[in-house]
């Protein structure tokens, strides 16, 4: 057995390990310092710690205009819930016929997908928003949850096709002889054994959606479906110069995806060393 020897380069690798983790906790300090401030400790000593912190900074913020920022905060997480369902359910169905069909037709699907993973989602915008027009969906959040699946589904096929070929055949063909039928085949057999890389697309794709501006700004931007990107940005041209009250709006919209990292760290560590693995 080899013996681990603390040596000076193991202590200089801490020291460079803690000195990362201070560099990475300096911006959520004066996100949290700054929100808690009064508009002219804010401008004067940014730096500094709070006198004396200010709370109603934060009850401003949710509570903003156009779109208060609860209210955002709820279109976000069911635009974001509803486009990765969608996305395991149709890419993963789509990604099991590519790697176990294997014919031309689906060998020219999978590069076809991965095609739409290079092209820049921002080129089909104008099209897409006149379609979406004609049909009634703009300013929705069903249009802009289709737009999402649209755009993410490439990756997800992709991720997917590449982790189903490492799968054995010998479950399928045990469940087959047990007389499952092809659907009950995936979901009790096949589906359970990629949840490693389910985790992976559910982390992807959710943070891609949760935190995107651009798509949403355009599709949903002076309605009362914006999500939390959105009125972020509305909030921040009202509030130009508060600079307390933007960092507290700031700090709201990054508090749900905190509390899931916190709550799910071990499965969202596990899905991506499952889905690298595969």
């Amino acid at each position: 057995m080899k013996i681990f020897r603390y040596t000076r380069w193991s202590l200089a690798r801490e020291l460079a390990f803690v000195v990362g983790a201070l560099i990475f906790c300096v911006p959520l300090y004066l996100l949290v310092a700054i929100s808690l401030k009064g508009p002219d400790d804010a401008l004067v000593a940014p730096l500094s710690l709070p006198s004396s912190p200010d709370l109603g900074n934060y009850s401003a913020a949710a509570q903003s205009e156009p779109v208060s920022m609860l209210s955002a905060m709820f279109n976000s997480a069911v635009v974001t819930l509803s486009t990765v369902v969608l996305l395991i359910v149709f890419g993963s169905l789509c990604a099991y016929a590519i790697a176990r069909y294997r014919t031309r037709l689906s060998s020219t699907l999978y590069y076809l997908f991965v095609i739409g993973i290079i092209l820049p989602h921002q080129a089909a915008i104008l099209p897409l928003f006149s379609v979406l027009n004609e049909l009634g969906l703009t300013g929705t959040r069903v249009g802009v949850i289709l737009v999402y699946t649209g755009f993410m589904m490439p990756l997800t096929v992709f991720l997917y096709a590449g982790f189903m070929r490492g799968v054995p055949h010998e479950y399928e063909e045990a469940a087959e002889v047990d007389g499952a039928s092809p659907m009950r085949l995936y979901w009790r057999v096949v589906f359970p054994l990629v949840r490693p890389v389910t985790w992976t697309v559910a982390i992807l794709t959710g943070l891609f959606v949760w935190n995107d501006l651009f798509v949403s700004l355009v599709f949903l931007s002076g309605t009362s479906n914006a999500t939390l990107p959105v009125a972020l940005y509305s909030f921040a041209e009202v509030s130009l110069g508060q600079w307390q009250l933007v960092f507290a709006g700031v700090a709201i919209a990054i508090l749900p995806a905190l509390v899931f990292y916190l709550l799910a760290q071990r499965r969202i560590v596990a899905g991506f060393a499952g889905g690298i693995k595969g």
